[in-house]
């Protein structure tokens, strides 16, 4: 028995026991993130500058430990809270999706004040006619519409609570009310209060408004008050927990909300794995019956490959103490394109088995160089990716950097798998004598088409194809971009019978929204999605249920985005994707000792990212954030199809140094086109499956990627190769 390879079988056992350890079970060891599973996504901004200079440094720290306490109080599992910058506020909350009362229990600033209301009833009359005398504020109560004139001075504030509880009226009406209890100091200046205005009313106000403006018959020692105002219990309830765990120390303002509905979660897990499956049995069939035997091995190690990555994170939480395992549809977009890289690592070991046989070399020998010659190309790619995954985890948002981690942990899997598993799969099978030879089918041979001789006519299709893209683009103008980097807000609702558009468009004339956008899908047709430019979701929800009697009517999902957070999130989506541009570009030129390999290479990434941006605008698909992951998934995969054939440039120059440059690229698209074909072809598979099964949620990030994956192929060989050769101060000969 060899023991070298007894030992890498044992590496290989602890690492898979390792990760089936941390991967099962999956529900308790990977969270499903708000956009699978259903809740509420908010980016709070703490209204710092409306505090006094020295007060403003913790206001964003003070106002998480009462959100914090708030949402403990409202009972939300596995919340997430946390601070972002110096003024803004991450809440995620699993599972919420009642929207109007969850913002209006964390958004309330809960400034509790007592203020006494002037008797003078002369005085009310000219401050009624528009004359307030100074020193006292007109306003009308909540709890019936009374104009009351108050005096400015605050008499007493909600520091002095201790606590606050739902209770009934002895009305008859048995309305919910909130009482509160006061600390001493606050029961013996409630009671002085009380005790010197015997007579007078008593306003209670609540973050400016007015609930009511009891009379006070007699001195209160108890520090007791009661606070009604025609309140539902739940409406009660939320006022007391605001109350009871106290005021936030500045107003605050939603920049992004993102709710997701439950059943819109369920619908894209449903569709996901699905898609995912079939994506997955495609890939395994289209390798088995192409390498026969070397493809079950590869099978293997792509089953092996989602399974280790799955493990890695759900390991996340111990290796990096305080980071949360958390599976997001970007999330998944990594999985897909490291899945596509050991696609991608599999057949250029295959491949370069395959070359070697062809040599004449036998079948142990053949397998030994085929792993070495492949190691170089397989080892690039998967690194340049690795620093652009890096990058984009630096300068990202949270979904880019939920692309970045699981591509990352995918990437490092598929080393693993194609490089050390399928090896000693081989190396076993070899040391038993089961295998006498390794038969493979060979649809496409070996080429000799002059690609670099007809780059010119090329480079013009690029250039029309981009032109025609971009002026799709501009022309569009905001209507071409998403929420995401446009601002407004989108609602989507499900009907259970299909809705006319004119029937929704006069519903919403009638709330002055005629000018929204309305979104139908032809496969979907009880689908509806509504494009604002404000937050009028309650009102539309209500007036659909009025408007269509008897129809059930879901909402689905809502995204808000204001301007100052689309501008946000636009400029870190432009900031992660050229830094990571910028880290393969130099990456590259290190690793080929040339600046024009990188410089080409790049520009065929800008070429395939401009490509996909312009056939999202010429469908007419928003471009969101979800876009930008399926822009960054592209150049990933196009960065590693180039690469594949620089590398065998740079092992053909070393063999063949009487070849110019011109044959040299010629030579090596020739002798890797079979293996670029291949490996697009087999993780379009993937893709398709997503468009076609993944349902509308996934449709705009597949598209892109068909597109992109597409254009990549294309890119290069007909872009990136000649380019090298264009920038090389040599003739083409």
């Amino acid at each position: 028995m060899n023991n070298k390879l007894l030992l890498k079988t044992c590496l290989i056992a602890a690492v898979v026991g390792l990760c089936a350890y941390y991967a099962f079970p999956l529900e308790k060891r990977i969270n499903l993130g708000l956009d699978l599973r259903g809740g509420m996504h908010l980016l709070l901004k703490v209204e710092t500058e409306k505090l006094e200079p020295k007060a403003r440094a913790d206001a964003a720290d003070r106002a998480i430990e009462v959100i914090r306490n708030r949402i403990d109080e409202f009972g939300v599992r596995e919340p997430s809270i946390q601070k972002q910058g110096t003024d803004e506020i991450v809440v995620q909350l699993p599972g919420v999706t009642d929207r109007d009362r969850a913002i209006e229990l964390i958004g309330r600033t809960a400034l509790l004040e007592f203020k006494l209301v002037d008797n003078d009833s002369e005085r009310l009359k000219a401050a009624l006619a528009g004359n307030v005398p100074e020193g006292y504020v007109l306003q009308r109560t909540e709890e019936d519409g009374e104009a009351v004139l108050l005096e400015k001075e605050t008499e007493l504030t909600g520091d002095a609570l201790t606590d606050a509880q739902v209770q009934f009226s002895s009305s008859g009406f048995n309305e919910p009310i909130v009482s509160l209890k006061f600390n001493a100091e606050g029961s013996k200046k409630f009671s002085d209060i009380t005790a010197a205005n015997v007579g007078r009313r008593l306003a209670i106000v609540l973050d400016g408004k007015v609930q009511s403006a009891p009379r006070i018959r007699e001195a209160i020692p108890s520090g007791e008050a009661v606070i009604s105002g025609r309140f539902t219990v739940e409406q009660a309830q939320d006022l007391a927990i605001v109350l009871r765990v106290g005021a936030l120390p500045a107003p605050m303002r939603i920049e992004e909300e993102r709710t997701i509905g439950p059943l819109l979660g369920q619908d894209s897990i449903a569709k996901g794995m699905k898609a995912s499956l079939v994506g997955v049995c495609l890939v395994f069939a289209a390798m088995i019956a192409y390498y026969l035997l070397a493809g079950v091995i590869s099978s293997i190690a792509l089953a092996l490959n989602l399974f280790l990555t799955l493990g890695i994170l759900g390991m996340l939480p111990v290796l990096l103490p305080g980071v949360s395992a958390t599976l997001t549809l970007p999330g998944i977009a990594g999985i897909a394109l490291s899945l596509g890289m050991a696609v991608d690592a599999n057949v250029l070991i295959n491949e370069r088995i395959r070359e070697e046989l062809a040599l004449g070399k036998n079948l142990r020998t053949a397998v030994t160089n085929g792993y070495e010659k492949a190691f170089s190309a397989i080892f690039d790619s998967n690194l340049t990716t690795l620093i652009a995954a890096f990058l984009l985890f630096q300068f990202g948002t949270g979904p880019i950097r939920g692309f970045a981690v699981t591509l990352t942990i995918g990437l490092l899997s598929s080393l693993f798998t194609a490089v050390v598993v399928t090896r000693v799969i081989f190396e076993w099978l070899l040391a038993g004598n089961l295998i006498k030879s390794l038969p493979m089918l060979q649809i496409i041979k070996q080429t000799k088409i002059d690609f670099i001789g007809r780059r010119r006519i090329f480079y013009a299709i690029s250039g029309l194809v981009i032109v025609v893209g971009m002026g799709g683009l501009f022309a569009k103008g905001k209507q071409a971009y998403g929420i995401d980097f446009a601002g407004g807000q989108v609602q989507e609702y499900r009907f259970k019978n299909p809705v006319v558009s004119d029937n929704i468009r006069g519903v919403l004339k009638e709330l002055n929204l005629a000018d929204a956008s309305i979104q139908q899908f032809k496969d979907q047709p009880n689908l509806v999605v509504i494009r604002t430019a404000e937050d009028r979701n309650k009102e539309i929800t209500e007036k659909f249920k009025s408007a269509f009697p008897g129809e059930e009517v879901t909402m689905l999902k809502v995204e808000r985005v204001g301007p100052i957070a689309g501008k946000h999130l636009q400029g870190k989506a432009i900031k992660a994707l050229l830094w990571s541009l910028i880290g393969i570009l130099i990456y590259v030129a290190f690793r080929f000792k040339h600046f024009n390999f990188a410089a080409a290479g790049v520009i065929a990434l800008f070429h395939d990212v401009l490509v996909a941006l312009g056939a999202l605008a010429l469908t007419g698909r928003q471009i969101d954030l979800l876009s930008v992951t399926a822009f960054l998934t592209i150049a990933g995969y196009s960065i590693n199809d180039t690469i594949v054939i620089y590398d065998r440039v740079r092992e053909n120059a070393q063999l063949m140094r009487k070849y110019t440059l011109y044959e040299l690229i010629n030579l090596s698209v020739n002798q890797t086109l079979a293996r670029t074909l291949l490996t697009s072809g087999v993780t379009l598979l993937t893709v398709l499956a997503l468009l076609l099964f993944g349902g509308e949620v996934l449709s705009n990030f597949a598209f892109t990627l068909l597109v992109g994956f597409i254009s990549g192929v294309y890119s290069t060989v007909f872009i990136a190769s000649p380019l090298v050769l264009a920038w090389s101060g040599k003739k083409a000969q």
